[in-house]
C-alpha cells in the first residue's frame, strides 16, 4: 500500500511539475518567436517583453521543483564525506529538514506577496492579467517540491544519502567536480 501511495505521489508531482514547466518553457519559445516575427515585420507585439519574463518565473519555479523529485539539488557533500560516521547518517535528515524548511518558508512568503497583489488589485502593465496569477507560482512551487521531497525520501533515497563518489575523503576536498550514480 505504501509503495503505491509513493507511487501515486510521484506520478502526480511528475505530471504537475514537469508538464507545467514544460508548458512554460514551450510558451517562452512561442512567445520570443512571435517577438521575433512582429520585430522583423515592423510590427512589435508590446505584449511579449513582459509575457516572457512571466512564463520563464513560472518555468524557474516549476523546475526547481522538478529537480527536488529526481534529487537533482546542488548539495555540498565535502563535509558529509569529511566527516565522522555519525555526521553522514544525518544527510537525509539534514537534507531533507532544510529543503522543507526553505520551501516551507518560500510557501509562506509567496503566499503573503499573493494576497498583498489581490489586496491592491495589481495587474500586469501590457497584459490584462492580474499579478497574483504571477506571485501564485511561488507557494504553488513550494507545495509541489515539499511533496518531491517526499516522493524521493520514499523512492529515491539512495541519492538522497551520501553518494558514493568513487574518490577518498581526503581526495574530495580537493575535487573540481564529482559525478554521482543514478542522475
Amino acid at each position: 500500500m505504501r509503495s503505491s501511495m509513493s507511487s501515486l505521489l510521484g506520478t502526480v508531482v511528475r505530471i504537475i511539475a514537469d508538464v507545467a514547466a514544460g508548458a512554460a518553457c514551450a510558451g517562452v519559445l512561442i512567445v520570443v518567436l512571435l517577438q521575433v516575427i512582429g520585430r522583423l515585420t515592423g510590427h512589435p507585439l508590446p505584449w511579449t517583453e513582459e509575457a516572457t519574463r512571466f512564463l520563464f518565473i513560472w518555468m524557474v519555479f516549476l523546475g526547481l521543483a522538478a529537480g527536488f523529485r529526481t534529487v537533482e539539488s546542488a548539495r555540498v557533500v565535502v563535509f558529509l564525506v569529511m566527516g565522522r560516521r555519525l555526521f553522514q547518517h544525518l544527510a537525509v535528515p539534514i537534507y531533507v529538514g532544510s529543503s522543507v524548511f526553505f520551501f516551507g518558508l518560500m510557501g509562506w512568503t509567496g503566499f503573503t506577496l499573493m494576497r498583498q497583489q489581490i489586496m491592491m488589485n495589481e495587474t500586469a502593465a501590457t497584459l490584462p492579467i492580474p499579478m497574483w496569477l504571477i506571485g501564485m507560482v511561488m507557494p504553488v512551487s513550494a507545495v509541489i517540491a515539499i511533496l518531491a521531497i517526499i516522493d524521493s525520501l520514499h523512492s529515491r533515497r539512495d541519492l538522497i544519502a551520501l553518494p558514493e563518489l568513487g574518490l577518498p575523503a581526503g581526495e574530495i576536498a580537493h575535487a573540481d567536480v564529482s559525478i554521482t550514480s543514478g542522475h
